[in-house]
């Protein structure tokens, strides 16, 4: 599972374009983050209607249908960038050195192949339910109140397109950690000591103040 992570900064040109990078992810965070929020007050305004009103909110199952894919997606490549998203590292966090950027970079590939082929996927699944020469440019909604399903759909090749982003990046800073045989290369997520994480911690703390 994940841990904390530290992603080093440099002025190399790897480092800039991970750092230009890394305020589109943040923006794409922001977005899933509002969408749960909204959905918070549907839920709640919903509920109320049919307390106090005996009139739900129409359409409440399709506005959850169609923010899944901004909850789910569009904060990946965030928590990609910061080591933070789900993964499997009592093998990896044991290896040092070279070998461990090689695992890394594998990983990486890995995901980078699969990525690619589903961004490639879900256009074509958007392209399909887009068409402007119908209404609302939509070939097909939503049962209940007609919602058009196509910026639903196209949120998801945007998501993975920067996330795709985020793994070219990350092969470079890998692949580069191996060959000249880095101990902290820039713009890949570094695992951190827990003396590391304290004093990150404190420092955060002293900042606030």
């Amino acid at each position: 599972m994940a841990g904390s992570a530290a992603v080093l900064e440099d002025s190399s040109l790897l480092s800039r374009l991970d750092r230009t990078l890394l305020p589109i992810e943040r923006y794409c965070a922001l977005l899933s983050g509002l969408a749960i929020f909204s959905l918070m007050f549907l839920a709640a305004y919903s509920v109320t209607g049919r307390k106090f009103f005996g009139s739900p909110l129409a359409g409440y199952v399709d506005y959850i249908e169609a923010a899944m894919p901004i909850i789910a997606i569009m904060g990946i490549s965030y928590v990609q960038r910061d080591g933070t998203h789900v993964r499997m590292d009592m093998l990896v966090s044991a290896l040092r050195g070279r070998l461990l950027w090689f695992f890394e970079l594998v990983s990486v590939l890995l995901i980078l192949l699969l990525i690619v082929a589903l961004t490639w996927g879900a256009w074509d699944h958007f392209d399909r339910s887009f068409d402007c020469a119908r209404p609302l440019c939509s070939r097909d909604s939503s049962i209940d109140i007609g919602l058009p399903v196509w910026p639903s759909k196209l949120v998801v090749p945007i998501a993975f397109a920067v996330l795709t982003l985020r793994l070219l990046l990350q092969a470079w800073g890998y692949g580069r950690a191996l060959v000249l045989g880095l101990e902290s290369p820039v713009a890949v997520p570094l695992n951190l000591s827990v003396a590391e994480q304290a004093r990150l911690e404190a420092e955060a703390l002293d900042g606030a103040d």
